[in-house]
């Protein structure tokens, strides 16, 4: 099933299901308790946002081979884990801003985990219980500030840099997926998630043996090799077989 938060016109946001090309609203919380109404509404007619509203964004670097050696980097011995915050994050379909502070902003784009229950120290084999879905996620990056700056918080953190969804998919399979993504039509990344130098469940459990992740907490799973520039009027798009696309408008800020 695919959840979505949308929007119709200028009324508030609400949290909804879809089915075929309708969206149903959603009565209740959907990590929690709730109740699915009728899909009536055209998906043309809904603005879909953010899936949900995360607390944390934690981020693994280097977590694809050859994404790693394309830096000069070793592949990490145990998950390299960062944060994004949650002001960073936009919706699909929104821009991507250019700060002026780096001349080098570039694209990576992931499979994400949402967590859908709270949990500390999760092991592997309870991931499943867990994770509520997975969504589609952008981690942009600048990357002349990330190389001066020696840690990342600046360069993963500038507002406009998370976006993600378009939904939530309950019933999507991690396990062999394959992530491209195209700027302004042109291919520049193609990997699959088997790839992973560790998967899903071993991040979350190391992740969770660090802290707490609760209901809407995102896990971004590393890039594959064929990051890139983005510049000044591009179109980014992230499509992840069987998940969907995601796509944003890059601008100067």
């Amino acid at each position: 099933m695919r959840f979505v938060r949308f929007q119709l016109k200028d009324q508030s946001p609400r949290q909804g299901w879809i089915l075929d090309d309708k969206v149903g609203e959603v009565e209740g919380d959907f990590f929690n308790e709730y109740r699915r109404l009728k899909a009536e509404i055209p998906l043309d007619e809904a603005r879909l946002l953010a899936p949900c509203q995360p607390g944390k964004i934690i981020c693994v670097g280097r977590n694809y081979a050859d994404h790693a050696r394309e830096m000069g980097n070793e592949v990490p011995k145990v998950p390299l884990i960062f944060m994004k915050p949650s002001s960073s994050v936009i919706n699909p379909g929104d821009t991507i801003l250019l700060p002026p502070q780096s001349n080098q902003v570039e694209h990576e784009a992931e499979l994400v985990a949402v967590i859908g229950k709270r949990g500390r120290r999760i092991t592997a084999d309870q991931v499943r219980e867990y994770v509520f879905g997975y969504t589609i996620g952008n981690d942009i990056t600048a990357r002349d500030l990330q190389k001066s700056d020696g840690q990342w918080t600046r360069a993963k953190g500038f507002d406009t840099f998370c976006p993600f969804g378009p939904w939530i998919d309950t019933e999507f399979d991690p396990a062999d997926a394959l992530i491209t993504c195209r700027v302004s039509g042109q291919p520049r990344q193609m990997g699959s998630t088997r790839d992973m130098v560790f998967n899903v469940g071993t991040l979350i459990a190391f992740v969770s043996s660090v802290m707490t992740l609760e209901p809407g907490d995102l896990v971004m799973t590393g890039t594959p090799a064929g990051i890139g520039p983005l510049l000044d009027s591009d179109e980014v798009t992230v499509e992840i077989e069987g998940l969907g696309t995601l796509t944003n408008l890059v601008r100067k800020e």
